[in-house]
């Protein structure tokens, strides 16, 4: 009979997942388990500034001209606003006050209700979840609330009701009507317990200038300093200041708002805007929704940007300021724009519970549709600032163009990819090594082989290389021969005042070997002018010379001691030098043979190495300026190789045409 064995049950069993597993997360708790997902845990102020957002509520449904934040000595920070008062009565269903209700439910508030009859029909609150926020994460908060000839008072810790509502009628050293707010934020829940003062006042200040007279002030009981902001003005000399005096070009203001007749929007939604453009500078942005401050900005800010775009598109296209090859985006007109923008929406849809962005469509067509006619009446009044706005753009769209036509080496593994037409040499010392920039292929196979393979690299060039006078260092790169040129010798392009890094310089002698006919000088040309516009240094350190083969072979015949023997000439002269000197030796006219050499890949590998790759009886021009200085050097190309030059070389050719033999 087999025994059965059984494995003793072992600690590590998982526990049971049962209908007892789920937990209902009531009342504040959901805040106090994840504070991340309601407000900003870095420190303390979106949770005072929900405070903040509801007395500022209060006077942009124009019931209030007064806010008041107090620091505290003991960390506590007080919001008091002269508003209608929190109602302090018993909520028809929820049997509670309601001011309790405000403080300790999430998703209760006096702003869900949008239309006819509704307490507020702009403002920021959307959740209805703000200050009960602010209770949840602070150790201890009071309200008092002043409203109807009576004072309400109660008080919580942690969320949670501590002193209950207490209603008491209104003294004489009490105020009329409003709210006051204490908070003291719970440390535990914040990277940092203090308040970012700079961004505090920042808020502060800009409550004040999108209510203009409404004051705000800020009371520091610590240093016992005292600041008030009352804006008469509006968003022009907020954003002004806000600029600190960077010249402006031109600066645009105005606002637009729904009446009752509007077939789209509803009454009172708008906005209202100051921009300038400038030409340095870091742009200064803001937008602000209800005046609640959407530091992500959203659908307003697009509204804005397309409304702008389309205004000044229409404007270049009214006046044909726009060049030819260039197109128009709406980065462009918004890349030097400073803006403050004040959007007012009846129900704004943010993203998130701290309102960084806005996210309702329609406002994207709201904005747009009040700042475009508006910004093209102001155009067509100011048309000199209508050029230079278009003229900031244009050279935006410019700009944006060449960046995006820029080339760079091509890389591999982090290294830029020698070509792989370069057939490099052995050595790695690079005084002692040369690379040899040949014309056409047929050539670089000669060059291949009859080269030395210790310290001599061959290159070869297809074609005639680019006029490079006038191309832009950022588009070299587009040309693959310039581009092989600067990857094999190691150097990237560079001007004359710059310092490039020449620890990449991968040969002490970059030799340019090209035909000795007329296409062949006009390729040295091509590739002394690529060196002189984009590698100066390497002209200047004495690393670029021209090869110079030769253009005749003279096969010359025995003569008395003399062996047969074969003589190279670089041109005519020198040709006429060997044949006198044959003749004196005796040799009869037509003895001898004279060859042409259509070009280099005409050429033996052996000949070839003889004549010019051999260090001893080459002929190796280096390349220098000479008496010539910088400035006057570039001038004199400028002239040969400008395109909008063909005057000043007819003239030259006219001038000097007669001291020059030509080798058609």
């Amino acid at each position: 009979m087999n025994a059965k064995t059984v494995a003793p049950a072992t600690s590590a069993t998982p526990p049971a997942y049962s209908e007892s597993s789920i937990r209902v997360l009531k009342g504040l708790e959901p805040v106090k388990q994840r504070p991340g997902m309601y407000t900003r845990t870095d420190n303390p102020l979106h949770i005072i500034q929900e405070v903040l957002d509801n007395a500022a509520d209060e006077a942009l449904a124009g019931h209030g001209k007064k806010i008041a934040v107090t620091l505290h000595t003991d960390g506590s920070v007080s919001v008091e606003d002269d508003g209608r008062g929190i109602p302090f009565g018993l909520h028809p269903e929820e049997n509670a006050p309601v001011v309790e209700l405000v403080f300790t439910r999430l998703h209760a508030g006096g702003k869900f209700d949008k239309g006819q009859g509704g307490a507020y029909s702009f403002s920021g609150g959307l959740h209805g979840v703000g200050v009960s926020v602010t209770n949840a994460l602070s150790t201890r908060l009071e309200v008092t609330s002043y409203r109807e000839g009576q004072v309400a008072r109660l008080a919580f810790a942690a969320g949670d009701v501590v002193e209950t509502l207490v209603v008491r009628p209104r003294g004489e050293g009490d105020r009329k009507q409003g709210t006051t707010v204490r908070a003291w934020p719970d440390a535990k829940y914040f990277e940092s317990s203090a308040l970012p003062m700079q961004e505090l006042v920042h808020l502060l200040r800009s409550k004040a200038v999108l209510m203009p007279g409404v004051s705000v002030t800020l009371i520091n009981e610590k240093t016992k300093d005292t600041q008030q902001w009352l804006y008469k003005g509006g968003l022009r000399d907020y954003l002004m200041q806000t600029l600190n005096g960077e010249p402006v070009i031109p600066l645009f203001e105005g606002e637009g708002f729904a009446d009752k007749q509007h077939d789209t929007f509803a009454e009172g939604e708008g906005a209202a805007w100051a921009v300038a453009f400038t030409e340095d500078g870091q742009p200064v942005r803001e937008s602000y929704v209800n005046l609640i401050p959407t530091s992500a900005g959203g659908t307003h800010d697009s509204g804005l940007r397309d409304g702008l775009f389309n205004a000044v598109k229409s404007f270049i296209e009214l006046h044909a300021l726009l060049p030819k090859g260039v197109k128009l985006l709406p980065e462009d007109v918004f890349a030097r724009a400073s803006y403050v923008l004040s959007t007012k929406v009846l129900d704004p849809q943010f993203q998130g519970q701290i309102k960084e962005r806005l996210n309702s469509r329609d406002a994207v067509r709201l904005v747009s549709s009040f700042v475009r006619p508006t910004l093209e009446l102001w155009l067509n009044q100011h048309v000199d600032y209508g050029k230079k706005l278009a003229e900031l753009a244009i050279k935006a769209a410019q700009t944006r163009q060449k960046a995006g036509q820029k080339v760079e080496k091509r890389k591999g593994s982090g290294v830029a990819v020698l070509p792989g037409k370069l057939t490099d040499c052995e050595s790695k010392d690079i005084s002692h090594n040369e690379v040899f920039l040949v014309e056409g292929d047929s050539a670089g196979g000669s060059a291949k082989m009859g080269r030395n393979k210790e310290n001599q690299a061959i290159l070869p060039l297809r074609g005639k290389v680019l006029n490079t006078w006038e191309v832009e260092r950022d588009r070299l790169f587009a040309n693959n021969e310039i581009h092989d040129i600067s990857v094999a010798v190691g150097v990237d392009p560079h001007g004359p005042n710059d310092n490039p890094d020449m620890s990449g310089l991968r040969y002490g002698k970059v030799c340019i070997l090209s035909d000795a006919d007329v296409d062949g000088s006009h390729i040295q040309v091509l590739l002394l002018t690529l060196f002189f516009r984009h590698f100066p240094k390497l002209i200047e350190n004495g690393h670029v010379f021209v090869a110079r083969p030769p253009l005749f072979r003279v096969d010359a015949p025995a003569r008395g001691k003399k062996p047969a023997s074969k003589v190279y000439a670089l041109d005519e002269g020198e040709l006429t030098a060997i044949l006198d000197k044959l003749r004196k030796d005796g040799v009869g006219e037509g003895k001898w043979s004279i060859s042409r050499f259509k070009g280099l890949g005409e050429m033996s590998a052996e000949q070839l190495w003889d004549t010019t790759l051999n260090p001893d009886t080459r002929r190796l021009m280096p390349v220098q300026l000479g008496l010539l200085d910088f400035a006057t050097t570039e001038a004199l190309i400028t002239q040969l190789m400008g395109k909008g030059e063909a005057a000043a070389r007819r003239e030259l050719m006219e001038l000097h045409g007669d001291s020059i033999e030509i080798d058609v």
